[in-house]
């Protein structure tokens, strides 16, 4: 991609290559380092925005299919000026007045006049019963209504350009988004080399001991701004791809809309794609195979992307791994190629298939014991393995100081102790992450149950660590007893 910007020559690539066969690093680096471009350059290049289509030509998309999604829009939203009109399709103006054009010469509009001025764009139209019966048979074809797709080759190349690899992630980076967390500091440098390789991780350890917050802190590590289209068009057939639940937007005063490289230097950026956060998308015991793959809707004839595909660029966490309907095996044999090659390939109902970039952080969270979930040879394709395991006594003592100072409940040393003593000889459990703020809570809800200030007291907190785990049946402990 940087030889097509022109930006470096191929002997360029290959020097810098043979500068990092020696020296380590990243290509990118290494061709600042050689001068074949500046670190100016580079980081304009990896964060350059999309740019809006010139003509029609420029969408890749064809003009009768793009005339059809207009006329859609027009007749679903009662739409009636081009101002409106290229709002809700996402193109650039000229583009839609072309479009708007071509449905006046084919009759399917007739222009009113404007209502405001003599501007083109806020020109008034209406249908003509050709167009109706034109956009009745366009929806019964394909009911997609919504902002222009882009082409799979734009989706590809800038799922390129956004990988997650492309940021640098330090120990202080990850140590702020881990703030307010006491864990084993051993984890962040355990972490650090996953993030900074993309590679999948696998986080595993007891229940309760924070697994999953870990991984969304580990998540918000990077904070590069990503580009998602509203939808990909694949030989013909239309896939949804943004999400408003998964992909937050950004305020236009956070997008830098900068590009020294575009031919065009008028363009602007281009409305298809929606500027947002890394996706974090999580799934937990619900998640099946069928989730992984497009989801055809018979009625509408378009697809649904997986979630996988909605995460690209960002984080995919699986949660409770091996207590999904799906089997482990089955699971992880559906993750092998896109984790060893980084392309996944999806499959449309017609019987084409085609690829994608598999550019995420997958992590795998799970508190089972991880040999009996997966062998040996899928285990070697999860290069990073950190345990999140209980926390240990000044922790536990850390984690109990922060949830009192939130709740307004004083603690001393002395009950910190009994705490302690009851849970790990009394109950013989393993401290837990979770059990501060569990005990905390539960104690508060006995007090204002009983009319009191919240305070700790002797019976309360029985009340609470009984509620951490159920009691067993006499007769189940002398069978154990007898065993």
């Amino acid at each position: 991609m940087l030889i097509r910007a022109k930006l470096v020559s191929e002997q360029d690539v290959q020097k810098a290559l043979q500068r990092l066969s020696l020296c380590g690093g990243r290509l990118g680096e290494n061709l600042v380092a050689i001068g074949a471009l500046t670190k100016d350059q580079l980081e304009k290049f990896l964060h350059r925005t999309p740019r809006e289509p010139e003509n029609i030509a420029a969408t890749g998309l064809d003009e009768v299919d793009l005339l059809s999604l207009l006329l859609k829009l027009m007749y679903v939203n009662r739409l009636q000026t081009v101002r409106q009109f290229a709002d809700s399709i996402k193109l650039p103006y000229n583009i839609v007045l072309e479009l708007t054009r071509m449905a006046v010469d084919r009759l399917y509009l007739q222009n009113l006049g404007a209502r405001q001025g003599d501007s083109l764009i806020d020109m008034v139209y209406q249908f003509t019963d050709e167009g109706r019966r034109y956009v009745i048979d366009a929806m019964n074809r394909l009911h997609y209504v919504g902002p222009a797709p882009v082409t799979l080759d734009e989706f590809n190349q800038q799922v390129n350009m956004q990988k997650l690899t492309n940021e640098l992630v330090t120990p202080e980076k990850i140590k702020a988004a881990t703030t307010g967390l006491s864990f084993d500091e051993r984890i962040i440098e355990q972490a650090g080399p996953a993030l900074n390789s993309g590679r999948a991780m696998l986080l595993y350890g007891p229940p309760g001991n924070g697994k999953t917050t870990v991984a969304q802190r580990f998540a918000s590590v990077f904070s590069d701004v990503i580009y998602v289209p509203y939808a990909v068009m694949v030989e013909g057939q239309i896939i949804r791809v943004h999400d408003p639940s998964i992909h937050l937007p950004l305020e236009g005063a956070d997008i830098e809309d900068e590009n020294t490289f575009s031919v065009v230097k008028s363009q602007t950026y281009d409305a298809r794609w929606v500027p947002c956060q890394r996706p974090f998308v999580i799934t937990g015991g619900e998640l099946t195979l069928e989730m992984l793959d497009l989801r055809y809707d018979p009625t509408g004839h378009y697809y649904e992307a997986p979630l996988h595909m909605k995460a690209l660029g960002g984080t995919f966490l699986i949660d409770d791994f091996g207590r999904q309907i799906v089997s482990p095996t089955n699971l992880l044999n559906r993750w092998i190629v896109p984790l060893e090659g980084k392309v996944d390939y999806l499959k449309l109902h017609t019987g084409k298939t085609f690829s994608i970039p598999f550019e995420e952080l997958v992590i795998f969270s799970t508190n089972l014991e991880p040999e009996d979930l997966m062998d040996p040879a899928f285990l070697r394709r999860l290069p990073y393995k950190i345990e999140v395991g209980p926390p240990t006594v000044l922790h536990y003592a850390r984690i109990f100081e922060s949830e009192c100072q939130k709740q307004k409940i004083e603690m001393s040393e002395e009950i910190f102790e009994v705490i302690v003593q009851k849970i790990t000889v009394e109950k013989q459990l393993e401290l837990a992450a979770y059990h501060p703020r569990f005990i905390v809570d539960q104690v508060i809800s006995t007090c204002r149950f009983m009319r009191e200030p919240p305070h700790f007291e002797p019976r309360f907190i029985d009340y609470a660590i009984d509620n951490l785990r159920v009691k067993q049946s006499t007769s189940k402990k002398v069978t154990q007893a007898r065993v």
